[in-house]
């Protein structure tokens, strides 16, 4: 992992995806399919589970996961927003922006105490360009641009780029707003309530984590740009009650960045993963059995928990070859992390039964005690 996640430097050159790199990862995915974006949900997903190398090399390929559970005879793990609640985030994003920002730059004085008087019109920099590539370098521009006219900038739907496991990542948060001292604040607008000036903890949560992974990216600007500074609150910006109008909160989100620049730095090279694969493995759903592609998902290894149910495609079939195989994992990383050496139901069962496992090892130990209490609890009264 290039150092950029420890220190917002950018990668050195010789880190950079090399134009092997991305023609390997192309065969992988199938030279004619376009590779699907590596999104700030998706990479905070990620994050949450860097010992699973088979979405780290799907995802660094852009390969559907979706449409690859599929093929495989797999059912593929529904999530995300409905239609619906699609359109209606897109409006209340609209009403939020609109007006060049006005309403959401009073949002932000009001609950980051930006001065006396609430900002005026803000600059708003045209983002335009070609491609990902081409957007991150003008967003880049338009950040060092407005830090150094000392004024207020909204900068909607800015396109930043982040290096994870040796393949960039471009990511689009809601907005960036670039205050006169020189700091830059990320603004996520979604469209869960808050009622009573409280949102449900568990999409908070979520929010705080894709968010971490802007502030990360943006850290990477920021470093090259003098006077810059990010900032490590965002602002939430949600309907209030059961409206259509706007409020806001500051989400302090240094623990979840810490958290993911970690866990990010943590994640196998996806060349590395790359090159471990036997010759002739590709996931091009074009031309392809099902049986074929499912040897090809077997191929790279896959470390899978429950909470894999709620952000990956690919699940359920991860799930059926975990409960095949027996892997404690598959009962949650809390169990996992207590049961030490024992990787798999039969090896505590085992323990428990006294037939293997050192007794003194603590996790035996601890497995036969229990087992001893649960035939004391069970054995009939007398």
């Amino acid at each position: 992992m290039s150092e950029s996640l420890g220190s917002g430097r950018p990668p050195a050159p010789e880190q950079k995806p090399t134009t092997a790199l991305r023609r390997r990862l192309a065969e992988l995915r199938g030279p004619a399919t376009p590779a699907r974006p590596l999104d700030a949900r998706a990479l905070a997903a990620l994050a949450a589970n860097p010992g699973c190398r088979r979405r780290a090399l799907l995802d660094g390929a852009g390969v559907d996961k979706g449409a690859l559970a599929e093929a495989i005879g797999s059912p593929s793990a529904a999530f995300g927003q409905s239609q619906f609640a699609f359109m209606r985030g897109n409006a209340f994003e609209a009403k939020v922006k609109g007006d060049g920002g006005t309403e959401l730059l009073r949002l932000l004085h009001e609950r980051m105490g930006e001065g006396a008087e609430p900002p005026g019109q803000a600059l708003t920099p045209d983002l335009a360009a070609a491609g990902p590539e081409g957007r991150a370098a003008r967003t880049a521009l338009a950040l060092r641009e407005a830090t150094e006219a000392g004024g207020w900038a909204l900068l909607d739907h800015p396109m930043l780029a982040l290096e994870v496991a040796g393949s960039p990542a471009y990511l689009e948060p809601d907005a960036v707003v670039v205050h006169p001292d020189g700091r830059w604040t990320v603004v996520e607008i979604k469209s869960f309530p808050m009622i009573d000036a409280a949102a449900d903890p568990s999409k908070v949560g979520a929010a705080a984590r894709q968010s971490a992974v802007y502030v990360l990216a943006l850290e990477r600007v920021a470093v090259l740009t003098k006077g810059a500074s990010v900032d490590h609150s965002v602002l939430l910006v949600c309907p209030r009650d059961f409206s259509n109008l706007p409020t806001a909160s500051v989400v302090d989100v240094r623990k979840q960045l810490a958290v993911t620049r970690r866990q990010l730095t943590r994640l196998y090279r996806i060349e590395d993963i790359a090159d471990e694969l036997p010759p002739g493995i590709t996931f091009d759903l074009d031309g392809q059995s099902g049986a074929s592609l499912a040897t090809a998902v077997e191929a790279v290894p896959a470390v899978y928990a429950p909470e894999c149910l709620a952000a990956c495609e690919l699940a359920f079939h991860c799930r059926g070859r975990a409960r095949e195989q027996g892997t404690v994992t598959a009962l949650g990383r809390s169990l996992r992390g207590e049961l030490g050496s024992l990787t798999t139901v039969e090896e505590v069962l085992a323990a428990a039964r006294g037939e293997s496992g050192d007794p003194a090892d603590p996790t035996v130990a601890a497995v036969r005690r229990a087992a001893a209490l649960r035939a004391e609890a069970g054995a009939p009264c007398h």
